[in-house]
């Protein structure tokens, strides 16, 4: 290279921006100055509308703190967060399209949404079970035979619940509800004789109602639920990026903090705390965090 050369390339690298993205989303995100951000409507206290329709909750939080490092290292002044509703039908599609750079919520974490997607650090690890009226006598799925059950469409409980209904005989008339709200209702006006979904979802649904005390989850964990942000597959360096901001959060405490204000404190929309303390798989899953998963 000759000197005249060198001096050109030199000029060149110190008028480059500070950050240059090394995938679509980066890139994107830089040149709009935006990051999009899908959230849920109901899926207490991970991602819901409160009172005046805004987007909020635990999932939603950890998003904001993953938003702001994206600002950081793109050395941006300002990063505008734009919110768009996803449901458990789209979601995957929405981050899939890059319609969704984070997906906000309380999605599973699984080898077949894998070869589509990509997932951080599970930030809630979940067990599915039920949700029933206070006077039910149901424990375990087997006491579901020959009555109604419902769960949420495109969620892995339906397809776990569809699975044991077909493997035991059982009869069970399988509902699929459009979103989770719907799912409790249909148990609160005997449409159903339960929902099956994730349990912290579930006492978080059974909180916002008018009255909590007619609802009960019961049963062992038909499932084991890891739940993470969801983020594109073709974008190396926003998850090295997003992975590393997750794994800060936590072993900085931070995660804790947000943890205990969605999970231990009043939330709404009802002001009533869950009491949900992190559960030892959580806290063991934390003590190492990797975006890793096994299944």
């Amino acid at each position: 290279m000759t000197c005249l050369n060198r001096f050109f390339w030199a000029v060149a690298l110190a008028s480059a921006p500070l950050w240059a993205g090394a995938g679509p989303v980066l890139d994107r995100i830089q040149k709009d100055g935006t990051i999009v951000l899908a959230h849920r409507e109901s899926s207490v206290p991970f991602s819901f509308l409160d009172a005046d329709g805004k987007p909020v909750g635990y999932a939603i939080d950890l998003c904001l703190k993953l938003a702001e490092a994206v600002r950081k290292k793109l050395a941006l002044d300002t990063l505008a967060h734009r919110f768009v509703q996803v449901t458990p039908a789209n979601r995957m599609t929405m981050v899939e399209e890059g319609k969704a750079d984070l997906e906000c919520g309380s999605t599973t974490n699984n080898a077949e949404r894998r070869q589509k997607v990509a997932f951080t650090v599970s930030h809630y690890i979940a067990g599915a079970r039920y949700l029933v009226r206070a006077d039910s006598a149901v424990q375990v799925v087997r006491d579901f035979r020959g009555q109604k059950l419902v769960s949420t469409k495109g969620t892995t409980p339906l397809k776990a619940v569809t699975r044991a209904n077909s493997e035991y005989l059982l009869g069970i008339t399988i509902l699929e509800a459009d979103d989770h709200a719907r799912g409790v209702e249909m148990v609160e006006q005997g449409e159903a004789d339960g929902f099956v979904m994730d349990d912290v979802l579930l006492y978080g649904l059974a909180a916002g109602r008018p009255d909590p005390s007619r609802f009960k989850v019961v049963g062992k964990f038909l499932t084991i639920e890891p739940l993470a942000i969801m983020l594109s597959k073709h974008d190396l360096e926003f998850k090295r990026l997003v992975d590393d901001e997750m794994k800060r959060l936590i072993q900085s405490r931070e995660a804790h903090a947000i943890y205990d204000r969605w999970f231990n404190q009043p939330i709404p929309p009802s002001g009533r705390a869950l009491n949900l303390p992190m559960n030892y798989l959580l806290k063991d899953f934390w003590k190492y965090p990797t975006d890793y998963v096994p299944g």
